[in-house]
């Protein structure tokens, strides 16, 4: 049962994962076919085609390799000023564009090539349509549309997730009485169940109730249970005036404290006993807090915050995996996942017997508006090949035009991103050894869930 619902976990999420990639890319093609552009392919997953079909001029389908998706857009290189060809006639009297290729430097020609290979696809009439034409405000609209449907979705299951079952943030304890404990038992002993011989707690002498909330200790108020902790422990085995609220009713009970051997740092794993006061009752910890959208934004926020400096730590981060990989350092709990690390944290999620079937739903959910957040924030990094690189032309175009305009001077024209291609192979090389690091790193040394 344990291995079927692990498998569960892995196809749950590795299906989630998908269907964000297909939504990015509907966030693409979507406003790119409605602002009349050409899009003539559809694919999640990059590879060997495993199934495909033609509607209308866009072909849909999907490949091999489940690692990501593309639309192909006609038109996104614009053709240079050197490589433009002569107008030329088809066999039916058409005005055609013909892109030669230059071949002089390696960038120039990888260049040449690039914008050669793109206009390729471009048929008579088509020029209207191409993407370099389009306004600018278009092309931030399109580019962005991919990792804005990443944001969303991210959203929608962070709301769905703190409106139902509540975000598993860090415990609240409170100054409120959970339990109220029969009998002092020594901490090395602690969880047995009380025995005739066993002292009885002050707290149950002094008629403590579950839901009582202390609001003074000795005359002192306390707003906390780490106030009430120190109080309590300072009073060594002497009287103890306690104002509390029971059910709206402030009520004043005087006990005394008895001395008992606790672990007092706030290092878990120091267990140095030492003599402090001690009074019998278990606080309450509230460790999900519920929410609405606004509190959602304000999570994501905070979310947003961490994943940018994440982002900015990844290579380092990548670095360490790299590391642990070959034994040199142990795996940081901290570290960045592949897809592969992911499904294996789904799966372990999914499988373990320490959390009840709504919270293993609850973090699932979680998992993958992780994903997909982090997926569009770091779309919106402006290089190139990412979206971000694309809107970054498009927001440069707009601003050399209006000062352009605003000087009285001729139009500039569309920026010519094919310019940047080198720096786009070398950014996918870096990000393709990235994921193969990630993807090794995850299979021989993952991260430890606790699990």
């Amino acid at each position: 049962m344990t291995a079927l619902l692990y498998v569960l976990g892995v196809v749950v999420f590795v299906a989630a994962i998908l269907v964000s990639i297909g939504l990015h890319e509907l966030g693409h093609m979507i406003p790119a076919k409605a602002f009349g552009g050409k899009v003539t392919q559809y694919f999640i997953g990059f590879g060997p085609t495993v199934w495909s079909r033609q509607v209308g001029e866009t072909e849909y389908g999907v490949k091999a390799i489940p690692l990501g998706g593309y639309v192909k857009i006609v038109g996104m290189l614009p053709p240079g000023a050197d490589d433009l060809g002569e107008v030329e006639h088809d066999e039916n009297g058409e005005r055609v564009l013909r892109v030669r290729k230059s071949n002089t430097g390696m960038f120039t020609q990888l260049i040449s090539d690039a914008r050669a290979a793109e206009w390729e696809h471009v048929k008579p009439g088509d020029e209207g349509r191409l993407f370099y034409r389009m306004a600018w405000w278009k092309k931030v609209v399109v580019m962005a549309g991919g990792p804005t449907v990443n944001i969303l979705i991210a959203f929608f299951l962070f709301w769905g997730v703190y409106a139902t079952y509540g975000n598993p943030v860090e415990p609240n304890v409170e100054p409120v009485v959970e339990e109220v404990l029969d009998c002092v038992v020594p901490y090395s002993e602690d969880g047995r169940t009380c025995e005739p011989t066993d002292e009885v707690t002050p707290a149950k002498l002094a008629g403590l109730q579950p839901g009582d909330e202390f609001v003074a200790v000795n005359g002192r108020p306390v707003t906390s249970w780490e106030e009430l902790q120190d109080q309590i422990r300072s009073n060594s085995d002497g009287e103890v005036t306690l104002l509390i609220d029971r059910g709206g009713e402030q009520l004043e009970v005087t006990t005394n404290t008895i001395v008992t051997a606790r672990p007092i740092s706030e290092d878990p794993t120091d267990e140095t006993l030492t003599q402090v006061g001690f009074l019998g009752v278990q606080p309450t910890v509230d460790g999900l807090v519920h929410g609405g959208p606004l509190y959602t934004v304000r999570d994501m926020g905070d979310k947003t915050v961490h994943s940018l400096q994440a982002l900015a730590q990844l290579p380092v981060k990548v670095w360490g995996v790299a590391k642990a990989i070959v034994g040199v350092e142990e795996r940081a709990a901290d570290s960045p996942v592949s897809i592969v690390g992911g499904g294996r944290i789904a799966g372990e999620t999914a499988s373990t017997d320490l959390i009840p079937n709504d919270s293993k739903i609850a973090f699932l959910a979680l998992i993958v508006g992780g994903f997909n957040l982090f997926i569009g924030l770091f779309n919106f990094v402006p290089l190139l090949p990412l979206d971000g690189g694309h809107i970054a032309g498009a927001l440069y175009e707009a601003l050399r035009r209006g000062l352009a305009r605003l000087r009285r001077r001729p139009d500039p024209g569309y920026v010519d991103v094919a310019r940047l291609l080198p720096v786009a192979y070398v950014v996918a090389s870096a990000l393709l050894v990235m994921g193969v690091v990630l993807i090794v790193g995850d299979l021989v040394a993952p991260v430890d869930t606790g699990f």
